[in-house]
C-alpha cells in the first residue's frame, strides 16, 4: 500500500490545470490594473484583472498608512480620494 493508505494504482493523478498555455503562470496575460503602495523603505505592487479586487486591496493598504496608487490599463493613475472614479468608470 502507498502512503497515502491506497493501494498503488488505484487512484490516478489529476491533469494539470494550465491558463494561457503557461502552467501555474501570468506571464503573457496582461493584468488591466497595477497597485502600488510604499511606506518607508518598504515598495509592493500587485496586478490584477479586476477593478473591484484592486480598489478593495488598494483600501486596505491605504488604511494601514502605506501610499497608495492603482494604475488602469491607459496609465491613469488613482489616488485614494480618486477610488470611487475608478469603480464607477
Amino acid at each position: 500500500m502507498a502512503s497515502n493508505c491506497h493501494a498503488a494504482g488505484e487512484l490516478r493523478p489529476k491533469p494539470a490545470v494550465t491558463r494561457g498555455g503557461l502552467q501555474g503562470s501570468t506571464r503573457g496575460i496582461a493584468l488591466a490594473y497595477k497597485m502600488v503602495a510604499e511606506r518607508d523603505n518598504e515598495k509592493y505592487s500587485v496586478a490584477r484583472e479586476s477593478r473591484l479586487l484592486i480598489v478593495a486591496k488598494a483600501r486596505v493598504w491605504a488604511s494601514e498608512g502605506w501610499r497608495v496608487v492603482i494604475t488602469d490599463q491607459d496609465g491613469k493613475a488613482y489616488a485614494p480620494a480618486e477610488f470611487d472614479q475608478l469603480l464607477a468608470a
